[in-house]
């Protein structure tokens, strides 16, 4: 049963709503997954903190046209299309990496992303699932920051250490 007008509006602003609040938009064609294979892709999507969603590409379409930026991901909206929502921008591509893998599948096919205003292509998979979390740069940062502090402390406290045993030393030769 197709949708009414209202029905189509109602979904458009709940499309445009998710565009808003996400920084990454990955496109997929999930066309040849089994219901079980599916179950299990959308599963492993929501661990990774990902919504994944069948949606019509005419609606996305809309939606992408009003919020901007999408013009060179819109050609990829042709066939049957999911997309993931999300703020990590490795997130999906690390799910869709791992499924392939693990299932030793060619579907769900990568059909292009959306990140930060940047449009990746369907070849660039490998590159966006190589790309570090949020959380995996920001303890690259934390360590970078921690290391002269490390050791500095790690350097007095051997100095110490060392400064204490001269004067251990000569307490012992004076006593002698």
């Amino acid at each position: 049963m197709p949708l009414t007008k209202e029905q189509k509006q109602e979904a458009l602003g709940a499309i445009a709503e998710t565009l808003e609040g996400a920084n990454t938009v990955y496109l997929t064609d999930y066309q040849g997954l089994t219901v079980e294979q599916a179950t299990g892709l959308r599963r492993a999507f929501r661990e990774a903190d990902v919504q994944y969603k069948v949606l019509k590409n005419t609606l996305l379409r809309r939606a992408m046209e009003q919020q901007g930026g999408f013009d060179d991901l819109l050609e990829q909206l042709n066939g049957p299309t999911a997309v993931a929502f999300t703020n990590d921008p490795a997130g999906p591509a690390k799910v869709l990496k791992k499924f392939l893998e693990d299932n030793d599948l060619e579907v769900p096919r990568f059909k292009g992303a959306y990140i930060d205003g940047a449009i990746y292509g369907d070849d660039q998979l490998d590159v966006l699932a190589s790309l570090k979390s949020k959380d995996e740069l920001l303890a690259d940062i934390l360590g970078l920051l921690m290391a002269p502090i490390t050791n500095v402390a790690s350097a007095l406290g051997a100095q110490g250490a060392g400064l204490a045993s001269v004067i251990q030393q000569i307490s012992e030769k004076e006593e002698g």
